[in-house]
């Protein structure tokens, strides 16, 4: 099929990039969105501007909240039927059910409390699960206020989630499917390594005005190598990290047996309950658990802030307390637990040394997932996320630019429909998430569901962003360029001005404000962010009108430089 090995490797980068490319730029995109999406959560919920607050006293302030939160409606409509064994009785009404578990969990860059509390289902079908309904919400840790269940945290609960799920959840879809992509990532990484011969020269070269095919190609290859390891480093972890969820059909049913018994030999080598004595039994003071677990750390030369705590066994003999580290100041995903007797308040066990394996796993998925407190750091990852966004964007368009006289003269209209998915993908993602937050503030904050109309707002965008790049992709059947790109671009440069302003004219908190006299980075962040956006739309759109008019005086050349040919042997002929 091909004369050489450098051929294959060219054809398996080409149309490995240009099927799953359309996955990995949004995967890429939204990640680089989400190393700040807690500063997204403070800009679309202005009633958490506020500081970031250290976990809150648990007896006086999280414990009467969590005693007074009932099952969510919605988890117990959805599962209660699944969960309850219908010969054993009749079901137990959602505010009749026991409670099991509280925890609470917050970050250095979170203002608000997430909490939450998980309740039994009394007859379950299955005994040996954790069969549980859930009640989740989120609070101000000064004073214990609610924050609406209908304001949609844009940052951690949308953006975050569609890097790795594309917010696909039906059977963890969303989830494999990104795997896959991160899988043929690795590939693609290696053979667009393998296809070029003039490594430097090809590489570090970019001559951005040549022809739209060969700039293409330079800024292809350039943002290619200069961010690879980070590319490579990246799919990599991605995967590690999600291997449990590829593998989950496995480890549920032929390996459930093993993981049981994994889990009963754990507890009686830590001496943590697998499970509830049935004898009821008072909860000690939690706040006197906490101060013994900062007093602990401090005597082990890592003093640092409660992030995470849970209560296991609510109301039970049984009962215990495990409170975790926050561990903004390091890299390593760990938590330093150490766990009380719920009833007593005595200790029960401290985690211990972590093995060198353990060390590595926990280093590589710390580094991936960020929760340390670097800015520096964290714009590197944005700028090596967006770096991505542009290799793949690019390859696209030299896809195009290559084929699209070709398909012309022959009729065919391959060249129109990659091009559109392009801008659908590309620019019609920007409007999607710049879309939401113009929604975000025009919507009013107590509309019921306004998370939902938030959500649907987003898709409605991407929608219409697409149905756009199909109808004025005329001109590329022609071998021209599309007029939607230019388009696209002044609708994310008009979007994202609309943006900072309807903040500004919402909230009060204009840049000024944000910036100087009462500096709140969070928002300000998001605002110039957004201002820088559109600055960098403008530009582009104005560059492509001057390339759309050159190229209406004169037809783009019909192949490529000879530097660029050589590159494309293995796929000029399709």
């Amino acid at each position: 099929m091909f004369q050489n090995f450098r051929q294959s490797m060219t054809w398996l980068h080409t149309w490995f990039g240009l099927v799953i490319g359309f996955v990995l730029i949004v995967v890429f995109f939204f990640g680089s969105l989400s190393v700040f999406d807690r500063e997204f959560d403070r800009w679309a919920i202005p009633e958490t501007r506020f500081d970031p607050q250290p976990m809150p006293s648990f007896d006086q302030v999280l414990l009467p909240i969590l005693q007074q939160l009932p099952p969510d409606e919605l988890d117990y409509a959805a599962n209660m039927a699944t969960l309850h064994d219908d010969q054993q009785g009749p079901m137990t009404p959602r505010l009749e059910l026991p409670v099991d578990e509280y925890w609470a969990y917050t970050t250095h860059r979170d203002p608000v409390l997430i909490m939450g509390s998980g309740f039994k289902v009394p007859l379950p079908k299955d005994p040996s699960l954790e069969n549980h309904i859930h009640a989740n919400m989120t609070i101000d840790p000064r004073n214990g206020a609610t924050v609406s269940d209908d304001a949609l945290k844009i940052g951690s609960g949308w953006f975050y989630p569609m890097h790795y799920s594309l917010n696909w959840q039906w059977k963890n879809l969303g989830i494999f499917i990104v795997g896959l992509a991160a899988l043929v990532m690795l590939a693609a990484l290696v053979s667009g390594v393998v296809m070029h011969r003039k490594f430097f020269r090809e590489f570090f070269t970019f001559r951005p005005k040549k022809h739209t095919q060969r700039s293409a190609l330079d800024l292809h290859n350039l943002t290619g190598v200069v961010a690879l390891p980070f590319h490579f480093f990246f799919a990599f972890t991605g995967l590690v990290i999600f291997a449990s969820a590829y593998f989950l059909p496995v480890s549920q049913f032929q390996l459930k047996g093993l993981h049981d018994r994994h889990e009963v030999m754990e507890a009686a080598e830590t001496g943590l309950p697998h499970k509830a004595a049935g004898a009821p039994a008072p909860l000690a003071s939690v706040d006197a658990m906490m101060a013994q677990a900062k007093r602990r750390w401090a005597e082990r030369d890592m003093a640092g802030e409660i992030g995470f705590l849970t209560v296991h066994h609510v109301g039970d003999a049984n009962s215990y307390v495990s409170v975790y580290r926050a561990g903004s100041d390091r890299v390593a995903l760990v938590g330093e637990g150490i766990h009380f007797k719920g009833s007593t308040g005595e200790l029960l066990f401290e985690d211990p040394s972590r093995s060198p394996v353990s060390e590595v796993n926990e280093f590589l998925t710390g580094l991936h997932l960020q929760h340390f407190e670097h800015w520096l750091l964290r714009w590197l990852y944005v700028l090596g996320g967006l770096l991505g966004a542009v290799c793949i964007a690019t390859g696209f368009i030299f896809f195009v630019e290559k084929r699209k006289k070709q398909h012309a003269k022959a009729g065919t209209q391959g060249s129109r429909v990659v091009d559109a998915l392009a801008v659908t993908t590309m620019t019609g993602m920007l409007i999607a998430a710049i879309g939401m937050l113009v929604v975000n503030r025009l919507l009013p904050a107590d509309l019921g569901g306004k998370g939902d109309w938030e959500k649907w707002a987003f898709w409605g965008f991407w929608v219409l962003a697409m149905a756009h790049a199909f109808v004025r992709s005329a001109p590329v059947a022609q071998g021209r360029m599309n007029p939607a790109w230019r388009e696209q671009c002044w609708a994310v440069a008009a979007l994202a001005v609309a943006a900072v302003g309807l903040n500004w004219l919402s909230t009060g908190d204009h840049l000024i404000k944000t910036v100087f006299t009462h500096t709140y980075w969070a928002v300000a962040g998001v605002d110039l962010s957004l201002l820088a956006s559109a600055g960098i739309a403008v530009w582009v759109a104005r560059r492509l009108a001057r390339r759309e008019q050159a190229g209406q005086r004169s037809p783009l050349p019909a192949q490529a430089d000879s530097d660029n040919s050589d590159n494309a042997a293995g796929v000029a002929h399709v």
